[in-house]
């Protein structure tokens, strides 16, 4: 099993977080007795950087919003993305087939490292929706939609280079529908497939969960579910997210939400909070995966947060101290 994190080659990552320089990043690679990381590519890949012997995985994009355009429902989009200037600035194009093209040309740029994985998600949900919880597409709509798409891109992907789909709490892959994985392993044209579990997201399905080890406990139910399904599950994105009692106050609410980014990104982050693990049920839920890949996936906010988080979930992991385990970020 290789032990991973996530990092991304936005500027402000370069620079927070690694300070520009693979010294800084292979420090922390060392200090936790990690192998590398998975990396999201946000521009060209900087070889000098981010090494290519660490650079195990590729998160591509995502656009949680996607299926109506996708689908050409100009009128949905008109509604839930606004005027053409919007969508050409959300989706980077106001044309189906020219957005595909970015995503062909962001899994050529993950070709271009020695990544052996590609992550890819599959969910969709209207920002409104995000608030209300009340979706007007189905997961099997979704699911579908994004197999479709998925094999509109996949001669871009090469035979050795896996690619696994990522679940999310949306309307798509959730886990909670064995049908929904069968239909993937069964119609993705890819041969080389398989699933990134993040446990956070899966957590984020069960809004009654009040413990880390309530909702350890889920996610292995859940997919001991999935029965012979579960061979499949190649890879762990790692983190904790108890945020059900936020979003019961969200849904209970009468209100109009504000859909300005900043509001609306503070919003996703109180669902999927990214939090360490700190308890030792973890070492359980691990093995009962027995992934590949595990990667530390957290929304680093500096990087003594990001140490921090790291230090406590490594050591519920392996009860060893990796050094002070003191919360510097709390809650953010």
């Amino acid at each position: 099993m290789l032990e991973l994190v996530n990092l991304s080659n936005y500027p402000t990552d370069n620079e927070g977080l690694i300070h520009n320089s693979p010294k800084s990043l292979a420090a922390l690679l060392n200090k936790f007795d990690l192998d590398g990381i998975e990396l999201m590519l946000c521009q060209p890949w900087d070889q000098q950087l981010h090494r290519g012997e660490w650079v195990k995985g590729i998160h591509l994009r995502f656009w949680p919003d996607w299926l109506d355009f996708y689908c050409g429902n100009n009128p949905a989009v008109e509604k839930f993305i606004g005027d053409k200037a919007t969508v050409k600035a959300y989706y980077g194009a106001v044309r189906p087939a020219d957005w595909i093209r970015l995503y062909r040309k962001n899994i050529r740029a993950a070709v271009s490292t020695p990544a052996e994985y590609m992550v890819f998600h599959i969910a969709n949900a209207h920002a409104e929706e995000s608030y209300c919880y009340r979706f007007e597409h189905s997961s099997e709509q979704v699911v579908k939609s994004a197999v479709a798409l998925i094999n509109s891109l996949t001669q871009e992907v090469p035979a050795d280079t896996c690619l696994l789909f990522e679940n999310l709490w949306w309307p798509g892959l959730t886990f909670l529908s064995s049908a929904a994985v069968s239909y993937i392993v069964e119609h993705v044209e890819h041969k080389n497939i398989g699933f990134m579990l993040d446990t956070g997201h899966l957590m984020n399905t069960n809004r009654s969960l009040g413990t880390q080890v309530q909702a350890a406990r889920y996610v292995e139910q859940v997919i001991d579910d999935l029965g012979s399904l579960k061979q499949y599950i190649r890879g762990i994105h790692l983190h904790q997210s108890l945020s059900g009692s936020y979003v019961k106050n969200i849904i209970a609410r009468d209100h109009t939400p504000c859909f300005d980014k900043p509001e609306l990104m503070d919003h996703i982050l109180n669902i999927d909070q990214h939090q360490p693990f700190t308890e030792n049920i973890v070492r359980d839920l691990v093995a009962s995966v027995e992934p590949d890949y595990l990667v530390h996936e957290f929304i680093q906010y500096s990087r003594a947060d990001w140490e921090w988080k790291l230090a406590a979930q490594k050591k519920a992991l392996t009860g060893r101290a990796y050094g002070q385990v003191d919360n510097v970020n709390h809650w953010c």
